[in-house]
């Protein structure tokens, strides 16, 4: 029935959301303020006895902190007195002394047809019951008594059987004065191709009642007794009643137990879900033989904020979960997102309970994955990514992905999660590839230590190591001030060896958050370090003078300051290098080649300060304002005498 313009909206006009709610539930007094119309009571949706149940009457919603139910008067009067849309108008409209508008006629006997097609499905429900125990169903009874499923459980879902006979269902609403249009308009037999009687839709079937969200039994599935049969499991077709991508399996039953606080579980076919219930998981749905649906999705999400997809553990259970992923990208809502258990190999939720019990399943409810990481194991599990071209086809891949994302702030966390899990594979001498180092809900970076030739190197003496320490400190400070510049330096900043340990995890935390900006990388920092840390690195003197420090924000400054530091560190570390091979042919024959090799370091490491000028003070000043100490040189120059000196004599 269609409604005149601006009805609804007089409507909600005059009704007042508290009078409604207030038919149902008792109010807290102490919470409440009945002058502002803020209202507060224990939840009439789910069991508690807290006041987590608001009601905003001003703006006409309610919202439970709860169970998250929330809406308006009108589905608070569907929710509450199972009734449909219109059934509910009429409630409101009377209470608020508002005539209805006629009704249209066409309307009218379309609600009316619907109404008689499913009072024909209740009959076929008691019919396919009664036959399960009659002789003919001993074959079926027998094998609900294989898969474990009790006379009690057999009721709450009302099993049935369908006999192998071609018009056995029709002769028996025949026999009840039902019209052939009302039989072949529910889907309950189809129509003969040659002349003669209309056949049964099922036949030789165990037989599951399809019901919605209100109760009403709309469709049949039927499982084949013959293993022969072409379909093991067999729909009714689409009809008035029933359209297979609107409706899930148990959605009635399976609301009301998220309600209560259940987790909502999404499971492959019928047998799951019966499983699920009666293992004590009562939110159990089922998509109806078909790939989840947006329509379906969007059901799911009014009943829990996060349902848990519990595939079956092979090939196909996994793309279906894809698909699934796939699906839901586009449609990811703050709070609104999908958890994934993925059952052992070859089992699915019902092989896994009647194996291994209740709390094999909860252990997997409870480890569900999110979302992003079956993504990310998606485009990664059994590749390889040894060049560059490779990494490039995974972050496009990705990307892609990523973008299908509407909600900005969703997109932006993805972003990060991925990067995360980007810098666990690419890094494994720092993290395991295998998966993520989490304690406590945080990512752990392991320790870093420093490079065998740095701790053998003989000029590894309290100056050089602070000299070390110096420069690391400008670098990471730098990027603290400019993170906008870290992608310039991304794999080099990767690649700088901190021996100190603060230093690794201060690089570690500013090359996974430099995309969210300054401050939000400095609160991360906060969050993993402790303020200490950075007030320890900005508090040193050489840190306060540095350029970028003093200029935050000024990318040319920042950018000139951390490629002439990483320069040095790499000069530096290549002269700790060679003294260290050198010190070890000491020991043995030393010739020329050490010498010349020295030699060699040695411009290498002038070229990276010849250019400075002295201080006043011990230190040299570079152009862009990073110290080196002058005392390096001497003591290089000593070693060297001591090579040439202890030199064998030809």
């Amino acid at each position: 029935m269609s409604l005149p313009p601006g009805f609804l909206d007089e409507l909600r006009t005059r009704t007042s959301l508290t009078q409604v709610v207030g038919r149902k539930v008792m109010w807290d007094a102490r919470k409440s303020n009945q002058g502002k119309g803020d209202m507060w009571s224990p939840c009439p949706f789910h069991q508690e006895k807290t006041a987590s149940f608001h009601v905003d009457d001003r703006k006409g919603f309610y919202y439970c902190f709860g169970c998250h139910a929330k809406g308006d008067a009108i589905s608070f009067v569907r929710e509450t007195e199972n009734v449909d849309f219109m059934e509910a108008i009429k409630i409101l409209a009377s209470e608020a002394g508002m005539t209805m508008p006629e009704r249209d006629p066409q309307a009218q006997a379309k609600a009316d047809k619907r109404t008689e097609l499913a009072d024909v499905m209740e009959i076929a429900v008691q019919h396919f019951r009664l036959q399960l125990k009659t002789a003919a169903g001993s074959a079926a009874r027998d094998y609900l008594d294989r898969r474990g499923l009790k006379e009690a459980t057999q009721e709450r879902f009302e099993i049935g059987f369908a006999p192998d006979a071609w018009q056995g269902l029709w002769d028996h609403l025949k026999a009840k004065n039902i019209e052939d249009d009302l039989i072949l308009g529910a889907g309950l037999a189809k129509p003969s191709t040659k002349g003669g009687k209309p056949y049964d839709t099922f036949r030789g079937r165990i037989m599951f009642p399809i019901r919605d969200a209100r109760g009403r039994c709309i469709a049949f599935g039927g499982r084949a007794m013959d293993p022969n049969d072409n379909a093991k499991y067999l729909n009714s077709p689409e009809t008035e009643l029933f359209d297979k991508s609107r409706t899930l399996y148990n959605h009635g039953p399976a609301r009301e137990a998220a309600g209560k606080g259940q987790p909502l579980i999404v499971a492959e076919g019928y047998m799951d879900v019966i499983a699920l219930v009666e293992g004590g998981f009562g939110a159990a749905v089922a998509p109806l033989g078909t790939a989840v649906t947006e329509t379906q999705l969007q059901m799911m999400w009014r009943v829990a904020d996060e349902p848990v997809i519990a595939l079956d553990g092979d090939t196909a259970g996994l793309r279906a979960a894809h698909r699934v992923i796939d699906l839901a990208l586009p449609l990811l809502e703050a709070g609104k997102s999908l958890r994934f258990a993925l059952m052992p190999e070859g089992k699915d939720p019902d092989d896994l309970i009647r194996a291994e019990g209740k709390a094999a399943l909860q252990k997997l409810v409870d480890n569900a994955w999110p979302m992003v990481q079956l993504l990310w194991q998606r485009e990664t599990e059994g590749r390889n990514f040894d060049s560059p071209e490779r990494k490039a086809a995974l972050d496009k891949a990705l990307r892609e992905k990523i973008m299908l994302i509407r909600d900005p702030s969703i997109r932006s966390h993805y972003g990060q999660a991925i990067k995360d899990m980007r810098w666990e594979l690419f890094n494994p001498r720092r993290s395991s590839a295998k998966a993520p180092r989490r304690a406590g809900g945080k990512w752990q970076p392991p320790p870093a230590s420093a490079m065998p030739s740095t701790k053998s190197s003989l000029l590894v003496a309290a100056g050089d190591d602070a000299q070390m320490h110096l420069r690391i400190g400008v670098i990471l400070a730098s990027l603290l001030a400019t993170p906008e510049i870290c992608t310039e330096f991304e794999t080099a900043i990767e690649d700088l060896e901190c021996p100190n340990p603060d230093h690794a995890r201060l690089r570690d935390l500013i090359l996974r958050h430099a995309d969210a900006g300054a401050d939000t990388l400095e609160a991360h920092i906060s969050a993993e370090l402790g303020e200490a840390t950075l007030e320890k690195l900005q508090a040193l003197p050489h840190v306060a003078l540095a350029p970028p420090v003093r200029n935050p924000g000024n990318l040319e400054i920042a950018r000139m300051t951390i490629a002439e530091e990483l320069a040095k560190i790499d000069a530096e570390r290549g002269l700790s290098a060679e003294v260290s091979e050198a010190a070890e042919d000491i020991a043995g024959v030393a010739d020329e080649a050490v010498t010349w090799r020295l030699s060699q370091a040695a411009e290498a490491r002038n070229r990276a300060i010849r250019s400075q000028q002295e201080d006043r003070a011990e230190y040299d000043l570079g152009a862009n304002g990073a110290r080196v100490n002058r005392g390096e040189r001497e003591r290089f120059g000593a070693l060297l005498d001591k090579i040439n000196y202890s030199k064998p004599r030809r």
